[in-house]
């Protein structure tokens, strides 16, 4: 069964969050957010709408930030114009071309459909450790390589 319509506008919308991020476009990626939505950031960080370009234009001014790839785990209607992502994602340093598997993350996004149209109302970045289960690292790692290598943002 494909996609519904709803599902295959919020795989966009996270690909346009993952796309504001490598670009390194904190206005934009904000944009992308409710006006009461919320980011949690990586390092456990929550920030409400209105903040999220604020909170995001120093990190992308003093800090070299790394590029995510991410793979789709999962699309879910939880009902009339609203769905749930989860994923997960590695980052690839500036000038390197493998993933950091210290940046390995599950990410989800609670999206809604609002005028204008869908925006997310939850992101939310979780370190993937695996604390104890190096397979589990060594997986996380071994689906993302190829999309790495070929710098494909999503799957």
């Amino acid at each position: 069964m494909g996609e519904t319509h709803a599902e295959s506008v919020v795989r966009e919308l996270y690909r346009d969050l993952l796309t504001a991020w490598n670009d390194r476009d904190a206005e934009r990626f904000a944009s992308l957010f409710a006006e009461d939505g919320v980011l949690v950031g990586f390092d456990g960080s929550q920030v409400d709408g209105p903040e999220i370009a604020k909170h995001l234009v120093p990190i992308f001014q003093d800090h070299p930030t790394s590029t995510y790839v991410a793979r789709l785990r999962e699309l879910r209607i939880l009902g009339p114009g609203a769905v749930l992502l989860r994923s997960i994602a590695g980052m690839i340093p500036p000038g390197d071309g493998s993933l950091n598997p210290a940046a390995n993350a599950v990410q989800t996004v609670v999206a809604e459909r609002r005028l204008p149209g869908w925006r997310v109302v939850l992101f939310q970045s979780t370190p993937a450790q695996y604390h104890g289960r190096p397979e589990a690292t060594a997986a996380h790692m071994a689906e993302l390589a190829p999309q790495a290598a070929n710098a494909e943002l999503l799957t």
